[in-house]
């Protein structure tokens, strides 16, 4: 089965760098909406939109534990969570819809962190997880290890998704200093571009050979926090919270790259090493988060937009609004996927899909690339 976001997404970032400098010319950053004054928060108004985001966030937790096939009143969820109980109610809070809002708020804040990340270290405004193929390559793996080793668990996927997201990374480092050339951005989302074509490819092959395997992964890939145990959140939390920590230590570096690599040497911070940094973050991140839940588009791209809009473009600011904006997002996405067909449910990668394709062509007319 095609992926026409991922492919609409590939086209988009090609044609925006294109009309960059020229592939080896000196890496000065252009104006664009990451570095533009215009949308830099004052720090007065930052504050409240923190807690404006952190409303949102409770509102949607408290939508995520309420409402689905049977809704359940707040004093009777409140009751299940604290005070215990073996009535019907009370095992469908604590059993299903506790465990997958949790998911939902790790997958989420990973994700958004990991595309702010990306959008921090390559200056582009329409980078995400997707651009150093980690997705598709952490999915590549996944249905490898279906085909071949018989792997149904989602607990089974956390390592070999990580295996093929750093495995991914890796590659597109090599292929975009090959030539003993620096990975300049341009060159990173032309080989994580190339690596997330080809990786899609052998994944729907290795899917059509094998029933068992398409039968297993279909469900997986179409990105769903619904279903999962909280075992698979205690797999993967231990490499969110690595990719957590490094995003934090990069702070002051990604201030630094925003203003071109010139600057942030003469600041004292070195472009390449701080990408790869960055790139191992991004690769715990994402890959956790797509072994937990599977590709989810878009939370990478619009929660880290949106909290540069209402926090400006500092990044000790910007990190913090990430992960609390793409738990929101996530979480309002599955419960979207839980009512609009009722009684049956959307995955949250479908409602996602849906919902951020507007998203990118709204982002696509506002950002501010050179075109000419």
């Amino acid at each position: 089965m095609a992926d026409p976001w991922g492919l609409l997404l590939t086209k988009v970032r090609l044609t925006l760098y294109a009309t960059r400098d020229r592939l080896d010319a000196p890496d000065t950053p252009e104006p664009s909406s990451m570095t533009s004054p215009s949308l830099r928060a004052t720090p007065g108004v930052r504050f409240p939109w923190l807690l404006a985001g952190g409303g949102l966030l409770l509102v949607a937790i408290a939508l995520s534990l309420f409402v689905g096939a049977r809704t359940i009143s707040p004093l009777v969820t409140f009751d299940a969570l604290v005070g215990g109980g073996g009535e019907r109610d009370h095992i469908i809070v604590r059993e299903i819809r506790l465990p997958r809002t949790l998911l939902a708020i790790a997958v989420g804040a990973a994700l958004a962190v990991a595309g702010c990340l990306m959008q921090g270290l390559t200056r582009n405004p329409l980078a995400s997880p997707e651009l150093l193929g980690i997705g598709h390559g952490a999915s590549f793996a996944i249905v490898l290890a279906i085909y071949f080793a018989g792997v149904e668990s989602p607990q089974g996927y956390v390592w070999f998704a990580l295996l093929g997201a750093a495995v991914s990374a890796v590659v597109v480092y090599v292929l975009a200093g090959a030539g003993s050339r620096s990975a300049t951005p341009i060159r990173l989302a032309i080989s994580g571009t190339v690596l997330a074509t080809a990786a899609l490819s052998w994944t729907q092959t290795v899917m059509a050979l094998d029933r068992r395997t398409l039968d297993e992964a279909r469900f997986w890939i179409a990105g769903s926090i619904a279903g999962r145990p909280i075992g698979v959140l205690t797999a993967v939390l231990p490499f969110l919270v690595v990719g957590a920590v490094l995003a934090i230590v990069l702070v002051r570096a990604l201030d630094a790259l925003a203003l071109g690599d010139d600057a942030a040497v003469a600041l004292g911070f070195d472009p390449l090493r701080h990408r790869l940094l960055g790139a191992v973050a991004v690769t715990l991140l994402a890959g956790g988060a797509v072994a937990a839940a599977g590709p989810l588009a878009f939370i990478g791209l619009a929660a880290p937009h949106l909290a540069r809009q209402l926090c400006g473009p500092e990044h000790r600011v910007l990190l913090p609004a990430c992960a609390i904006l793409g738990p929101a997002l996530l979480l309002l996405a599955d419960v979207i996927g839980r009512v609009v067909l009722f009684p049956l449910e959307l995955e949250a990668g479908i409602v996602t899909a849906l919902l951020g394709a507007p998203v990118l062509i709204i982002l696509v007319r506002r950002v501010r690339l050179v075109s000419g």
